[in-house]
């Protein structure tokens, strides 16, 4: 089943919330959103390292594959804003791809983790873009094999994943 994206208000809205069910524990979902050895895993395969508290550091590196593409070594950085793990993470975001998206600016997400009655949890994550078309546009393109793939591509394989113990492209 893949993502559901809702856009807040209406199609030019810069909110853009992600949603998604998943089998497994909150604690299993947090640790794959906040540890480099899952985040590898899944989605572009970069390794995501957190300062897991307020005014903690994030900073997303590239894979070989990516380097070996012309991409910098850190390709997001960002700041921890609010932790309440393993059900919120607020952080801003920032491409470093190149001059252009560094100086287009941070963006903020906001990632939940809800536990449900059944035994599976609902994982949202809303980013707002504002301010960063770059980024804005970068999130909600569809897959592709350049790259493309945005939040529903991420959210989708981490739910492959998780689940099967195996991602979409396995």
């Amino acid at each position: 089943m893949p993502a559901v994206s809702q856009e807040s208000l209406n199609s030019n809205s810069t909110t853009h919330i992600h949603e998604i069910y998943i089998k497994a524990s909150a604690v299993a979902i947090w640790d794959a959103l906040t540890k480099p050895e899952w985040t590898s895993r899944y989605g572009y395969r970069a390794l995501s390292h957190y300062e897991l508290k307020p005014g903690g550091k994030f900073r997303c590196v590239a894979n070989d594959q990516m380097q070996q593409m012309g991409l910098p070594e850190v390709i997001v950085d960002g700041e921890v804003l609010e932790v309440r793990a393993p059900h919120k993470l607020v952080q801003s975001y920032r491409f470093l791809f190149n001059a252009e998206h560094k100086a287009e600016g941070f963006t903020k997400i906001t990632w939940e983790v809800v536990p449900t009655e059944k035994g599976f949890c609902r994982v949202t994550v809303t980013h707002d873009t504002a301010g960063a078309p770059m980024m804005m546009a970068a999130t909600r393109s569809k897959f592709d094999l350049q790259g493309g793939g945005g939040w529903n591509w991420i959210l989708s394989d981490l739910k492959s994943l998780l689940e099967t113990g195996k991602t979409l492209d396995a």
